[in-house]
């Protein structure tokens, strides 16, 4: 397996992972104008671009995703629930399914909280064995942080929904899993994010103060520090989600 990750613009953290020996790529959470990059690392490699995944619809920065999609000709893909709102086709993603990248599978995790169509991605190497990798997680978990359940308008819901795909999604899986989130340090999508690009389950459940709560804390806690709301947020969900 290769890995790669993009610090970009607005905190974010893209990714370009998968199998170098079968000649199979992923792109997840391309940022707008990054298309290039991930061209060129294709070509570096030596490999197909077999799918481009947004995380969720994204309402801090415009998305790649489809741009880089229609140069490669891999499908640009989100979660199933985005049917009822997208202007456009996309392949849907759904709780649980397994997508094969070579010698890397990745399964899709339906985390609901941050927005109602977040996924994580939850992956493994074949080569290496049976039991995952490390974890995209997108903005439900950062190092440090959760999501803020704010973006939908119902954050008292959304924070309750975050909660439950934490302690049944995510904390559930072993200790010494790596994660690599959606943002860093200065992210506008949660509270507290560190500026430490990657962690591990078992010290995000050591560590990061909102996983010992009990749901009311919790959601009383991410509702109380929600950061001011990303700048052009609805312009840009709306560009993200139009024909």
């Amino acid at each position: 397996m290769f890995f790669k990750q993009l610090a970009t613009r607005d905190a974010t953290l893209s990714y370009f992972f998968g199998c170098a020996g079968q000649g199979a790529a992923v792109a997840v959470d391309v940022v707008a104008d990054d298309e290039d990059w991930f061209v060129e690392e294709a070509a570096k490699a030596d490999v197909q671009i077999r799918y481009v995944i947004d995380t969720h619809v994204h309402a801090d920065h415009y998305s790649g995703g489809r741009a880089l999609a229609r140069r490669t000709g891999a499908p640009y893909c989100l979660h199933e629930v985005n049917f009822a709102r997208a202007h456009f086709h996309f392949e849907a993603l759904h709780d649980n399914q397994l997508l094969d990248v070579g010698n890397v599978k990745i399964r899709v995790l339906h985390t609901p909280g941050h927005t109602v169509d977040s996924i994580c991605l939850l992956v493994t190497d074949a080569r290496r064995g049976t039991a995952p990798w490390f974890a995209i997680t997108g903005d439900t978990l950062f190092v440090g942080a959760v999501g803020r359940p704010d973006l939908a308008g119902r954050e008292q819901e959304m924070a309750g929904l975050l909660y439950d795909s934490l302690h049944t999604r995510l904390l559930s899986l072993p200790d010494e899993l790596e994660i690599f989130p959606g943002h860093q340090a200065g992210s506008v999508c949660g509270a507290g994010i560190s500026g430490k690009p990657s962690s591990t389950i078992g010290f995000e459940k050591r560590w990061n103060a909102a996983l010992g709560l009990e749901r009311s804390a919790f959601i009383a806690q991410v509702t109380a520090t929600i950061p001011p709301q990303p700048a052009d947020m609805e312009r840009i969900v709306m560009a993200n989600l139009a024909a």
